[in-house]
């Protein structure tokens, strides 16, 4: 049974990463995007992991990541490997915070250069939420952090206009509550709603958790690059 608590959570797994896997992911990393990944997964993207209703991805890009990013699912075996082993041994710490999950979805990695950032938004628990699986929290973890700027955030309000009067129906704990449906920058109610923002700067390795209804973003990177894998947590059944 999910509880809207889990979906408004945030925390953190130290060492999700150890030394020695952070070195191997970022030769990895390195390597498979050698000679023209900035290119191809940057500067000359079309395709994007966001989707807005009613608009493009060129669209979506221009809303959510306005300055770009470099952002690719084609990752090499090698990282697909450690990540999931990972998560495997951190699996009793995110139960503990989440109890309901059961899986990690496939990773993603995305690089942040000057000038570059994600503007506020929440992830959302499924198109419908009423169907399976059901996403719980993103996870994020760093490789290397920039120089300046960059921070990873989270934002939280008391507004009710977030919420829908959507009912829950099963699976959930009574009473559930559900965001709105586009709490994005593409939405006048969403970019006008009254919010505290509040910034962490985790280190290179450590897991962030944030909830599917919980609003983040990270700041624009003024100098050097940040580096992460990205990946969400889900419930596949009840």
């Amino acid at each position: 049974m999910i509880h809207i608590a889990e979906t408004l959570n945030i925390g953190s797994i130290e060492g999700f990463l150890t030394p020695g896997e952070m070195r191997e992911l970022t030769a990895v990393m390195d390597a498979a995007l050698a000679d023209d990944g900035s290119r191809r997964y940057d500067t000359e993207r079309t395709s994007t992991l966001h989707s807005i209703p009613g608009h493009t991805p060129r669209q979506a890009m221009d809303i959510y990541e306005p300055a770009g990013r470099l952002e690719t699912q084609e990752l090499p075996q090698r990282a697909v490997t450690l990540l999931a082993a990972a998560v495997e041994r951190a699996t009793p710490a995110l139960k503990r915070a989440m109890p309901v999950l059961t899986a990690c979805r496939e990773w993603m990695y995305v690089e942040y250069g000057p000038g570059q950032h994600i503007t506020p938004h929440l992830d959302g628990i499924a198109p419908d939420p009423t169907i399976w699986p059901r996403q719980i929290a993103g996870i994020s973890v760093a490789l290397e952090r920039a120089e300046d700027g960059g921070e990873f955030f989270v934002e939280t309000t008391s507004a009710d206009a977030l919420w829908s009067p959507q009912h829950p129906g099963d699976g959930y704990h009574q009473p559930m509550a559900f965001a709105r449906d586009g709490a994005d920058h593409s939405a006048d109610w969403f970019r006008t709603l009254p919010r505290t923002r509040w910034h962490v700067t985790p280190q290179p390795g450590t897991a962030l958790l944030y909830g599917s209804q919980l609003t983040h973003g990270t700041e624009p990177v003024r100098q050097g690059r940040e580096r992460k894998f990205i990946s969400w947590l889900i419930s596949e059944n009840g």
